[in-house]
Parts: structure tokens; sequence; C-alpha cells
């Protein structure tokens, strides 16, 4: 039986076209390897690059912080000397008193937004240095409400606390938790300017250990809740732009995280995720 097409010797075939390794060798070149090449660690250098990285940060953050708390230093100063030469002077009825009086009150509120802001920085690049310990999420948490309620009460805000009393520890800074409790309670309080709920949950899950904040208030549209932790990033005319960043770096120095639920009109819900030190399961 015939086929079609053309079947080399095996013989001639092997000298027509020889091996790969066979024709480098007639070539006078090195035989090539069938291993492929081994691609290159780059672990190490991602490493190295992170740790310098996290190096030049706590260097600018350093440097940041050493200049806010200089500048704050002397605009105490000229707050101070403002208010005592508000009361040396006797502002009377005079158009040009009042005047006086007016640029004086200005100076006065734009020192003391000057000095909120520089607070709030400071606490931003302090933020991401704990002093953790063992702690109950849920006492620190009922310490916290005792301390907050006279303020809620004042801006009619209910506190509805449902602490879990069976939560395995976490490591926390005792202080630095309370500064996240208080900007997200404000946060929830300027969200409520005619009062409401305030609910505040603590749960374990998956090994983790979960703090909700909910509130009844106002609520956001998407485009606001996903720039609200944006640095320098505010809805509010006088914010700093600084309270919710704060509370994001605090919750990732705690190897944590945090998310934000919510829709115009049906409040917010910000949900705090931290690392249990073991299990309790």
């Amino acid at each position: 039986m015939s086929s079609s097409g053309y079947r080399a010797n095996p013989s001639t075939a092997e000298e027509m076209v020889p091996p790969t390794a066979e024709r480098a060798r007639r070539n006078g070149q090195p035989a090539p390897t069938d291993t492929a090449p081994e691609p290159a660690d780059t672990s190490a250098a991602a490493s190295d690059d992170s740790e310098r990285f996290r190096r030049q940060y706590t260097e600018i953050a350093t440097l940041a912080g050493g200049l806010a708390h200089e500048l704050r230093n002397p605009l105490s100063t000229i707050r101070m000397n403002l208010d005592l030469l508000c009361e040396d002077l006797q502002l009377g009825d005079d158009p040009r008193q009042q005047r006086i009086g007016r640029k004086l009150d200005t100076i006065r509120h734009e020192c003391s937004r000057l000095q909120d802001l520089l607070g709030d920085f400071l606490q931003f690049a302090r933020a991401g240095e704990p002093d953790l310990q063992e702690r109950d999420l849920s006492r620190l948490v009922a310490e916290f409400i005792d301390f907050y309620q006279p303020e809620a009460r004042a801006c009619r805000i209910e506190l509805s606390p449902h602490l879990s009393a069976s939560l395995p520890p976490v490591r926390v800074d005792p202080n630095l938790l309370r500064l996240v409790l208080m900007n997200l309670a404000r946060n929830a309080q300027e969200a409520m300017p005619d009062g409401g709920q305030l609910e505040i949950q603590t749960l374990a899950r998956d090994g983790r250990v979960l703090l909700q904040v909910i509130d009844s208030g106002q609520g956001m549209p998407e485009a606001v809740r996903l720039r609200l932790f944006d640095v320098f990033f505010s809805t509010k005319p006088n914010g700093s732009g600084l309270g919710l960043p704060t509370v994001r770096k605090i919750v990732e120095a705690h190897n944590g995280t945090i998310e934000c639920d919510s829709e115009p009109g049906r409040g917010t819900r910000f949900t705090v995720s931290l690392p249990a030190t073991r299990s309790w399961w």
C-alpha cells in the first residue's frame, strides 16, 4: 500500500536534522540544557524595600510631628495674649472700637482653629505607635460608654450597647482605642444633629473580634463613603479631614481593618475587625 508524502530513513533523518545538542557540538557551541532558568528571588528585595519605606515614613512622621509641636507652642502664646488684650481693651459703642473688637475675635477664632488642626495632626502622626496590651474589648468599650454618656445625653443621643461577655482577648493600646471610639462617636453625633440612636456592639467571628458603631443619622452617598479615609477630606466646613484617617491608621497599626456601610437616609455602620490573640472556642 502506498502512502502520500515522503518518509525519510531514520539514519538519513538524523544526519539531515541532528539533535540540538549534537548540532551545537558540531558548531563548536556549548550544549544547551533542558533545565529552565530559576526565577530571581524577589522576596529579599521586597523586604528591603518595605523596610526602607517604613524607615522613611517614620522619619517623615517624626519630623512632621515635631514641626506641628513647635508651631502649637507659639500659637498657644499668641492666643493667650489675645485673650489678655481683649480683657485690657475697654471697647465701647464707638464704631471704630467695635471694628477692633470684631477683628480681635476673628484672630482668636482662627488661632483656635489652627490649634485644633495641629492637635489632630499630632494625633495622626502618633497613631501608628501603639503600646499593645492584652485586654478585653468589651470592658474597654464599656468604660468609654460611661465616659461618653453625659455628652451623648446632652446631644439627645440614646446609647444602645450590646457587648459580648465572652470575647477572646485582643492586643490593643487602650488610649488609642479610646481615640478610635471617640472619633467614631463624634462622627455619628455630627450625623445626628437632632439626636438619634447610637448602637455599639462587640462580637467574635471567625477568629476575629469585631467592634461595630451604628448610628441612625443621615447616612452618606457612595462618593463620600469611598473617600472617608482620605487624608484631609472632609464634608464639614471647619473639619480637619484627619479624624477618620487617624482611626484607620490606628486600626491598621493593630493589624486590623475598618469598613463603612452607609446609605443616604439609612444611617451608617463602621465595623472594626481585630485579630484575637488566641482561640476561645
